[in-house]
C-alpha cells in the first residue's frame, strides 16, 4: 500500500531580529527550498539549509506542515515541531 502523501514546504530567510516571534526582514527574500511528501524529506532538506546558513545568526529556515492546513481533521503520522 502506497504511504499517503503528507505535504511539507521547507522556506527561509533573514529575519528582522533573533528574539520574539519569527518575522522576515523582506518577504522578496524569502528561500522556498521546495514542497515534499512526508516530514523525513523535508526535514533533510531543512537540515541542509540550516546548516549552510549557520554563519548568518538572522538566517532561519522552517519547516511548515501544509497537509495540517490542507486538511486539519486528516490522519496521518507526523512530528511536531
Amino acid at each position: 500500500m502506497p504511504t499517503k502523501q503528507l505535504l511539507h514546504l521547507v522556506i527561509g530567510g533573514e529575519l528582522k531580529r533573533v528574539d520574539g516571534p519569527a518575522e522576515f526582514a523582506d518577504l522578496k527574500k524569502v528561500d522556498f527550498v521546495g514542497a515534499f511528501p512526508n516530514y523525513n524529506e523535508a526535514m533533510a532538506a531543512w537540515r541542509g539549509k540550516a546548516q549552510s546558513t549557520v554563519d548568518n545568526a538572522l538566517m532561519r529556515y522552517f519547516i511548515i506542515h501544509a497537509h495540517k492546513l490542507l486538511d486539519p481533521e486528516a490522519d496521518g503520522e507526523d512530528h511536531d515541531h
